[in-house]
This record gives structure tokens, C-alpha cells and sequence, in this order.
């Protein structure tokens, strides 16, 4: 029977032999999956394109891209990449194994197969595809809340895109892997979502902060974490949220880390948050320019406040992209 929390389901059949594609069809559409089909891998990558796929069952020998050539293109788009792909192979193909696993494939069909296997291994990758997809869309609904903290402000308007790209930027110089590029790309967007804690009237009061609004103002970096904890895909965005207003003398917060115990992804976080404060309109001062923004930073690094190294690291990309006009 077919499963119905599954019917929804489109999978995307690619082989160039007629009677495979009509197996396939038959056996999955029984099911009560969505089947579409293509006769050769450039047709394939053209249905993903067109259509949301579920999960990708590709024959490895086509004409006009292999299977791996297309399950390397899907894997590459970031629209496509967490779509499972299934890659059929000969009963012995080690080398089709090797590139197929090379290429990001999720698993692997060996011809002859039974309907049992075939569908045993279509619901377990549906199912990875789900959990994929809440995942995507808790995310989502993190990412809306915090660009809604933004736009409360017209002060900040493009601030959590300009962190992301300026931190991503900066990290790519220093050469952290891609891991940590992803949480500072993440961090930039979510990194005040503690704030929905903090009352309005302290969020955006146009003067200075009393004491005790200090006091609240405080607290949004540990409930940042708070809120996106439950998310195991933000494990490396967490220590950005928490501690991007900590500074190398331990006078920042919530905990007051010094120097190297606060994490490199923050500290990257606090330098190009500073410098974009700084280079922003705000209700009591006029917009500083880059080179006397770059002259601040470097006078407070004196101070103790933030890691100098970061800020030759910031003062070297902002050249570089007012030279380019970028």
C-alpha cells in the first residue's frame, strides 16, 4: 500500500534505456510518488531546473552527462544539493562507486535490484529529505525574525546582509574553512535575534541607555543563543551569537572572555559590526568615512577593545574595495 505521508513526494528518473525508465515509473508511481522522467543526463539537469524534486534516482552510463556528472552539478547548486540523488551502477562498478561518492552521491542501487530494495532505500532517503526540509524552513523563520528586529530600525536597514558579506569576505582572507564561512555568512543575518527579548522602548530609544536598560540590552546575546540552540545545523553560529560583544581586555559581555578565549568567528563578528556602525548613519552622528572609521578602531584597539590583527585584516579589504569601486 502506498505510504500517504509520502504521496506528495517527486522523484526524478534519468536513464536512457526506455524499459529501465518504465520499471522504475511503475514500481514508484504504484507507491503513490510523483515520477518524472528523463532519457539522458542534460534532460535530467533541465528537469531540476523546472520541477522541485524529492529525490534523484540516476542511471550512471547516459548519454549527454553521466549520472556523476549530473549528481556533481546537483550537489554544486545550492538549490539543489540537499536533494538526495540514488546513483545505479553495475553489480561490481567499484570505479562508478568511487566517482559517485566523489561526485556527493546519498546512496547507490547495484543492477539487478528488487522492487523491496529499491523502495526501502526511496522512503528512507524521503524521510532525510523531510527532517532536510524543516530544517531549511526553521531556519528560515529564524532568519524572518531577525530581519524584522532590523527593519524597526531605518538606522540599520541592510546591516545584517552587510555583516554577512563583509565577515565571509574577511574570513576568506584569513582562510577559514567552509564551515565556519557558512556561520559567519548565518551569524551576520541572526547574530541580535536576543534582541526580541529587549522592549522596544529600550530598542529603539534615540538617546543614551540608562543603567538598568543597559542591563537588559545585555542579556540579548545569551538569549540569541537561547533561541537558536535547538538547531544542531547552528552549532558553529552559537559561540558568534554570544560572544560578538566580548573585547580582547574582557570588558565586553555576557561573559567577559579575554583575547584568544573569545572565538575567532566572533571576533570577526565584533570587527566588521564595529566598522559597520561606525561607516552607518545613526540619529546622533553622521556617517564616518572608511578611513576615519579605520582610525577609531585602531585607537580603541589600543585601548584593549578589539583584536588589531583583524582590523589591519579590515583596513586591507576596505582598500581593496574602494579601489575596485566595490
Amino acid at each position: 500500500m502506498p505510504e500517504a505521508n509520502q504521496t506528495a513526494a517527486t522523484v526524478l528518473v534519468a536513464d536512457d534505456l526506455e524499459g529501465s525508465r518504465a520499471l522504475l515509473f511503475t514500481l514508484l508511481s504504484g507507491e503513490g510518488y510523483r515520477v518524472i522522467q528523463a532519457e539522458d543526463g542534460a534532460q535530467a539537469l533541465a528537469l531540476f531546473q523546472r520541477h522541485p524534486v524529492d529525490l534523484a534516482l540516476l542511471d550512471v552510463m547516459m548519454p549527454r552527462s553521466t549520472g556523476i556528472e549530473v549528481c556533481r552539478a546537483v550537489k554544486s547548486d545550492p538549490r539543489t544539493r540537499l536533494v538526495p540523488v540514488v546513483l545505479i551502477t553495475g553489480l561490481n562498478s567499484t570505479k562508478d562507486r568511487l566517482q559517485g561518492i566523489q561526485a556527493g552521491a546519498d546512496d547507490f542501487l547495484s543492477k539487478p535490484f528488487s522492487k523491496e530494495e529499491l523502495l526501502a532505500r526511496v522512503r528512507s532517503l524521503l524521510r532525510l529529505k523531510q527532517f532536510t526540509d524543516e530544517l531549511e524552513n526553521a531556519e528560515t523563520v529564524l532568519f524572518s525574525l531577525a530581519l524584522g528586529i532590523e527593519a524597526k530600525d531605518p538606522y540599520t536597514a541592510g546591516h545584517c546582509d552587510r555583516l554577512s558579506r563583509y565577515s565571509v569576505t574577511l574570513a576568506e582572507r584569513l582562510g577559514l574553512p567552509a564551515e565556519l564561512r557558512v556561520a559567519l555568512r548565518r551569524a551576520g543575518v541572526v547574530h541580535d535575534i536576543g534582541k526580541l527579548a529587549v522592549p522596544e522602548h529600550i530598542l529603539l530609544k534615540p538617546a543614551p541607555l540608562t543603567a538598568e536598560e543597559r542591563k537588559v540590552m545585555r542579556l540579548h546575546p545569551a538569549a540569541g543563543e537561547r533561541v537558536c540552540a535547538p538547531l544542531k545545523s547552528f552549532r558553529h553560529v552559537l559561540p558568534i551569537i554570544r560572544h560578538h560583544h566580548e573585547k580582547m581586555d574582557g570588558s565586553g559581555y555576557p561573559d567577559g572572555l579575554q583575547g584568544e578565549a573569545i572565538p575567532l568567528t566572533a571576533r570577526i563578528l565584533t570587527t566588521v559590526d564595529v566598522y559597520d556602525a561606525l561607516t552607518t548613519e545613526r540619529p546622533y552622528r553622521k556617517a564616518l568615512a572608511p578611513d576615519e572609521t579605520l582610525r577609531i578602531m585602531r585607537e580603541e584597539v589600543k585601548r584593549g577593545w578589539w583584536d588589531g590583527t583583524l582590523v589591519d585584516e579590515m583596513e586591507v579589504m576596505v582598500h581593496g574595495s574602494l579601489k575596485s569601486g566595490s
